[in-house]
């Protein structure tokens, strides 16, 4: 049996982080990690040369912790990329952030008034007190937008990501990744420019290989000052007595080991990490762990023999003519992404649940119908072009906000704080949309309360002044998916 200082369960950015910060205060720490390389979501997988992020990834963050911890591992290797991106709806491209000019010839004057009138009525409402407190997504943002735009922008693209309806999504999904959007203030910005230079992003921090490079790097700190991170390692039992966790029990390949420690860490599922437990939870809380979901995700990489195809990072597809959600162009994230100038590559976006039609399809129907898919948008790929192609499947990659979450996630947090050396951070190990930057806090505080602070992990990402002035809910990142003028999408972010 080894036994480690702290035992970190998942090398993602929540996990790799915790072991950073704690070997930087002279701390050991051994991450488990059941996948093939280090990253979690926030990866970079390669194919053929060609690197590619599962979601766009941007680095950029207001809290100052999480700049310091980037900048430490990866010092002068970011760089510096301009911000552009667009929303493909109903055959037309519209500029995103919000640009008023180019959404009134798209939509139309009078589409435009009846938006405008929509909006108004939904303000007068809100004023006379004459709706009551919205439970749902669909009655958040229509109280605070009108129904045509919620229309309009927010409900088909939102159904494409979440697979559900917006009447069963919860309320607070939308509080958390809208908030401080308003519609004023987007017209404001769209004609004169934001009042708030820190408010529009118009580039971003990127590490030069993807990503993936700020964890792999990560990793090889860790390991260098013996911390080590073994990857093919699958947690299969968590001892427990009574409120503290005793031992972990792994599988990696054929062999089988037991670890031991003062405190764990945990970014796995928190629906996983509770089902290994031995003894187990009380039912209820097993109930609770069965009631959470999650929206899992897949991306078509397609090499495209054209050496420029259109300049945004990212493109989101609110069209529901498509299946398609998102487009990355990988090679306008940072040249060094694509080995070959002549060509470029694309990331479709495919968002679905595990065991569906879409998930189930065989990955050379799925390059097919991604190469179709990107022919038909108009976006400069021709018949013969794409040359190539891969599918990656992300399970788990966004915790689903439904109408009976909270209740659920409630009972497991009132469970999780009764031990005494277990702590659970990051997106999956709270069930929690936070993005990478937000992961990353929760495992800094978690290594504060190891070496003796007393942090509360729930309350991050919850009242917190957060990236760019207006919204929460756009790549970064992402599942999620900051913006500078209107967000007129509610948007998964994976970073």
């Amino acid at each position: 049996m080894e036994r480690y200082p702290v035992v970190i369960i998942g090398a993602g950015p929540a996990g790799l982080t915790a072991g950073y910060e704690l070997s930087k205060r002279g701390v050991n720490s051994v991450v488990l990690e059941k996948a093939d390389k280090v990253g979690g979501i926030s990866r970079t997988e390669t194919y053929k040369g060609y690197r590619f992020d599962i979601g766009g990834h941007r680095f950029f963050t207001k809290v100052g912790e999480v700049q310091q911890v980037w900048k430490e591992i990866l010092g002068d290797e970011f760089i510096k990329v301009p911000r552009l991106s667009r929303i493909y709806y109903r055959n037309k491209f519209y500029n995103y952030p919000l640009s008023l000019f180019n959404t009134l010839s798209n939509l139309g004057i009078v589409s435009s008034f009846v938006i405008l009138l929509s909006y108004l009525k939904a303000k007068v409402r809100a004023k006379l007190n004459l709706t009551p407190e919205p439970e749902t997504f669909e009655e958040w943002v229509t109280d605070r937008f009108g129904y045509r735009l919620y229309r309009t922008f927010f409900k088909t693209y939102t159904e494409k990501v979440w697979g559900i309806p917006c009447n069963k999504i919860r309320a607070d999904w939308a509080a958390q990744r809208i908030q401080g959007m308003s519609l004023k203030r987007a017209v404001i910005n769209a004609l004169f420019g934001s009042q708030n230079a820190k408010s529009l992003i118009k580039e971003f921090d990127y590490p030069l290989l993807g990503p993936g490079m700020m964890w792999e790097r990560c990793q090889e700190i860790l390991e260098s000052k013996g911390s080590p991170v073994h990857l093919h390692t699958t947690v299969t039992r968590v001892e427990r007595d009574g409120n503290r966790i005793k031992s972990i029990t792994a599988q990696q390949g054929d062999r089988t080991f037991q670890l031991t420690g003062d405190h764990f860490v945990s970014s796995m599922p928190v629906t996983a990490l509770l089902h290994r437990l031995d003894p187990l939870p009380p039912e209820h809380v097993l109930k609770a762990a069965r009631g959470l979901k999650y929206r899992d995700f897949l991306i078509v990489s397609l090499i495209v023999d054209r050496d420029h195809l259109f300049p945004d990072n990212w493109i989101y597809i609110h069209s529901p003519d498509f299946k398609v959600g998102r487009i990355q162009n990988f090679k306008n994230w940072s040249p060094a992404m694509v080995p070959d100038a002549g060509k470029t590559c694309l990331g479709m976006e495919y968002f679905c649940s595990e065991g569906d039609a879409l998930w189930e399809t065989e990955d050379a129907e799925l390059i097919k119908l991604a190469t179709q898919e990107a022919i038909d948008l108009d976006l400069g790929v021709q018949p013969g072009d794409v040359k190539d192609g891969t599918v990656i499947r992300q399970y788990k990659a966004y915790p689903v906000y439904d109408g009976e979450y909270r209740q659920h996630l409630q009972v497991i947090q009132e469970y999780l704080e009764t031990f005494e050396n277990l702590q659970t951070v990051g997106r999956n190990g709270m069930h929690r949309y936070n993005n990478q930057d937000h992961s990353m806090l929760t495992a800094i505080l978690a290594a504060k309360n190891i070496l003796g602070e007393q942090h509360d992990l729930w309350n991050v990402n919850v009242e917190r002044s957060y990236h760019e002035e207006f919204t929460k809910n756009e790549l970064e990142q992402p599942p999620t998916p900051p913006t500078g003028g209107a967000q007129l999408a509610a948007t998964p972010t994976a970073s």
